[in-house]
């Protein structure tokens, strides 16, 4: 236990001599956290979610508002049509996205607008045919 600071000796240096004492006698030796960084956001304003973020930001999770999520969503969904192994598949993925778009512009949640269309079915296999004819060196082969 600390002692009492004695009278007429400035609180300071009292409580520097303390610090020094402390440290002298190894009491700060192998405490955890010894040499790590100190976290980046000590000047940042009080959050009262910063626990929330902090387990989001460790589990790897983030929230995006549902119209920035439809339009990752929708961007993903572009890139997975013109990668699917059959024009089938592709128009499925496309047609899919697609009501959810039209969903959100009827029907829009709060946050961002959407600021997309849905995407043209045909215009969108055609684009795929074209990566795959250049993919594969525009060999002949059975259209699927």
């Amino acid at each position: 236990m600390t002692e009492r600071k004695p009278p007429g000796l400035p609180f300071e240096s009292w409580v520097d001599r303390q610090i020094r004492d402390a440290q002298r006698r190894g009491e700060f030796d192998g405490l955890t956290g010894t040499g790590a960084p100190l976290p980046a956001d000590l000047d940042s304003a009080y959050d009262e979610l910063w626990w929330i973020k902090r387990k989001m930001a460790r589990e790897g999770l983030a929230l995006l508002p549902p119209a920035l999520a439809l339009r990752k969503e929708a961007e993903d969904a572009l890139e997975a049509a013109c990668a699917a192994p059959s024009e089938r598949i592709a128009r499925k993925i496309i047609e899919d996205v697609n009501v959810r778009i039209r969903d959100m512009m009827f029907k829009p949640p709060p946050g961002p607008p959407l600021g997309k269309k849905p995407y043209d079915v045909d215009e969108v296999v055609a684009e795929r045919r074209r990566r795959r004819s250049a993919a594969e060196g525009d060999a002949p082969g059975p259209v699927r």
